[in-house]
């Protein structure tokens, strides 16, 4: 009696624990931060774990359905599970960007530096031949060292608030947000064409999880809040002082959230994740020994196509590398 007491009351606890975490991961209210900074497939690997314990007790197929239920969950809502949606795709590989079905590439990279305490990821970069490269937490004359190795003196750059842009081409002009981390470039191509970068590093995340600690929540209801607020201002800045979305435009660089954060959803309109649509390979970013959050992240419009995309390990950072390459399209409309 008393195994099949427990056994129900794991298959209840599942089914309200997936109940839960489905509703608060779709509505993502920022009273709720807290839950969903996780990962996603904790909460169902916790979920599936209290079904698979009922399932020993009970020796009853409902416990084996709602395992069912949690492994369908864990496929469709999990951003690591869905680039399975990209097997067969082929990733970046070293050198030199590969044209992409006979149309040139451009490659574009990103990575959080971390004031180069790990050594100097210049080396790193430069295996990729990056065309475009966002960087996060660096110095000035950091950033003349990195461009020098990776575009000797034909390379420009601009630096503001620990982010830089570097470029083998030319940068026209930039417009710095001297309330937040973030920048505007316009890079110009061979070819004549525009592109706006806007290189982002969002708020730190808050990391207390003392659940049982109201403040906590408050903290992350107060952190995911203000992300927002700096997102929402850049986006501002970029429709005011540009053509955006109506021009191309590639949005990248930390926003310490993971993909499943409602921050993202204020660009999911107009722009492209490109690990989602093309990456391969284990895409979380962080940290780098064992990274299960992808928080650094490129998102382009629609006049640039995402075909290959992945995130490499480094060793002169905390975070992993996100490369990207993309074809064009100066007018997609």
């Amino acid at each position: 009696m008393l195994r099949s007491r427990l056994g129900w009351f794991l298959v209840v606890a599942s089914l309200l624990l997936h109940a839960f975490t489905v509703l608060t991961y779709s509505v993502q209210p920022d009273r709720l931060a807290a839950f969903t900074v996780l990962p996603f497939w904790l909460w169902c690997g916790m979920g599936l774990g209290l079904s698979v314990v009922a399932y020993y007790f009970l020796k009853a197929s409902l416990s084996l359905i709602v395992s069912g239920i949690w492994a369908i969950t864990l496929l469709i809502g999990s951003d690591e599970c869905k680039v399975l949606a990209n097997i067969g795709k082929q990733p970046p590989i070293t050198g030199q960007a590969e044209p992409y079905r006979g149309k040139p590439v451009i490659r574009v990279a990103s990575l959080n530096c971390a004031l180069l305490g790990k050594g100097d990821p210049s080396l790193d970069l430069a295996r990729w031949q990056p065309d475009i490269v966002l960087l996060q937490e660096v110095l000035p004359d950091q950033v003349q060292q990195i461009s020098t190795t990776l575009f000797g003196k034909q390379g420009d750059f601009r630096y503001h608030q620990t982010n830089a842009v570097i470029t083998r081409w030319k940068i026209r002009h930039e417009i710095r947000n001297h309330t937040y981390r973030n920048m505007q470039v316009s890079v110009i191509t061979p070819t004549g064409m525009e592109i706006k970068i806007l290189n982002l590093h969002l708020l730190s995340a808050a990391t207390d999880l003392q659940l049982w600690r109201r403040d906590a929540w408050k903290r992350h209801h107060d952190n995911r809040r203000q992300r927002k607020i700096e997102l929402s201002n850049a986006l501002q800045m970029l429709e005011e002082t540009s053509r955006f979305p109506n021009q191309a435009t590639i949005i990248g660089g930390d926003f310490n959230a993971p993909a499943t954060d409602v921050v993202h959803r204020q660009l999911k309109e107009f722009a492209t994740d490109a690990f989602q649509a093309s990456g391969t390979g284990w895409g979380n970013t962080f940290p780098w020994r064992f990274p299960i959050l992808r928080i650094d992240f490129l998102y382009a419009t629609n006049h640039l196509t995402p075909v290959r995309c992945r995130a490499v390990t480094t060793r002169h950072s905390d975070h992993r590398l996100v490369i990207a390459d993309f074809i064009t399209h100066p007018n997609p409309y």
